[in-house]
């Protein structure tokens, strides 16, 4: 709406507002929108949590030490949503549909959260929509987009080809690949198309979900991981440097960057009040809608490959949920760790809890930042 005012249609009449119309100028701004909305409405927001008694309740079978942390508002998270949809709005190009699949990725999950987090306080217990509920609800979320994203693709402005890291010319595209063969092998292409994004947004929200346990691990490593996002959308839109670093140029991937920017300025804003101790919890509105927007901005710049390196502690965090549960249902009883998610499993070898928030952003930056040396180690 501002780029819209103040470069569309006042720059005519003040030649300086031009600079509106750069990219590294809107995002920075989005950023720092985005931290000034969430730390001036935190404290109202944190007051009416209160008000409203959304307290976090915390699981019996959880750390004995978290015990203390029950009662602390939760639903945070609408503060996180807030900061990122205004300024997105404020300062993004709104003929763009890359833009509008974003906010729905970020709204889908949010709303799947935020009904999730309720149900919860209502029944004043840690019991909120049964896991297959949910599951659903976030499978339909991730089709409805794939949905828009194959309507993009007939129209030339989504390319369904998928970039591998260290391979240069390796990009396989398997949906144009079985519809240029034969009539067979359609359905195929579809359902894999289907089920590859469903894997990325889906798999994507629920470990940020996963790695929520701990005060400011997740919305830290969110910090890293989506300012990693930032770094990656304005490459692949920016002419000199995609082909500089042999991407395929996205130029409509530019107006995410500011997407991105604002995911980088909420978070920071919002780790204000939820470093440790915490004053208020994300909850699932929180973790799971900032998970859809990281997948659905990889699936938009074609890094979804990537996506797995740049969450890489959300990934372990997730896959080790998945071993536990495996080993305990197959091994009769027996556990691979002594808690899943594996950042309690440190806690319980006896790491303080800010050892734990600290030594696992160290372990998320170091694999951001090799994420993106890969882009060049091709």
């Amino acid at each position: 709406m501002l780029y819209w005012l103040l470069y569309q249609v006042l720059h005519r009449y003040i030649p300086a507002f031009r600079v509106f119309s750069y990219i590294t100028t809107r995002s920075a701004l989005a950023s720092l929108t985005a931290l000034g909305l969430t730390l001036a409405l935190g404290p109202w927001l944190i007051a009416k949590l209160r008000e409203w008694s959304f307290g976090q309740h915390i699981r019996d079978d959880g750390p004995q030490s978290h015990k203390r942390k029950a009662g602390t508002p939760t639903m945070g998270g609408l503060l996180i949503v807030i900061a990122i949809v205004i300024p997105t709005l404020l300062w993004a190009d709104l003929s763009n549909p890359y833009v509008w699949l974003a906010l729905l990725g970020l709204l889908g999950f949010g709303v799947i959260g935020f009904v999730d987090d309720y149900a919860k306080i209502a029944r004043k217990r840690n019991l909120g929509l049964t896991v297959r509920r949910k599951f659903w609800a976030q499978v339909f979320v991730a089709m409805l987009i794939g949905f828009f994203l194959l309507l993009l693709h007939a129209k030339q402005a989504y390319s369904t080809a998928i970039n591998f890291p260290f391979f240069k010319q390796y990009k396989p595209d398997l949906l144009v690949e079985s519809l240029t063969r034969n009539f067979w092998t359609y359905p195929l292409a579809f359902v894999f198309f289907y089920l590859f994004i469903v894997i990325v947004m889906v798999g994507s929200s629920n470990a940020v979900n996963l790695t929520d346990g701990l005060d400011g691990l997740a919305i830290g490593l969110m910090i890293i991981a989506s300012g990693a996002m930032t770094a990656l959308t304005y490459v692949s839109s920016n002419a000199d440097l995609s082909s500089y670093l042999d991407l395929a140029r996205l130029p409509r991937s530019q107006e995410l960057t500011i997407f991105c920017a604002a995911m980088v300025g909420a978070s920071l804003g919002f780790l204000w009040y939820n470093c440790h101790p915490a004053q208020v919890f994300m909850g699932d509105i929180g973790s799971l809608a900032l998970g859809g927007g990281l997948g659905i901005v990889a699936v938009l710049i074609k890094q979804e490959i990537l996506l797995f390196l740049i969450g890489g502690v959300y990934v372990i965090e997730a896959l080790s949920v998945i071993l536990q549960v495996g080993s305990y249902k197959l091994r009769h009883g027996k556990r691979i760790f002594k808690m899943a998610p594996i950042h309690h499993h440190f806690e319980a070898l006896g790491w303080t809890e800010s050892t734990v928030i600290v030594r696992f952003w160290i372990a998320g930056l170091v694999m951001a930042l090799f994420a993106l040396t890969t882009l060049k180690l091709r």
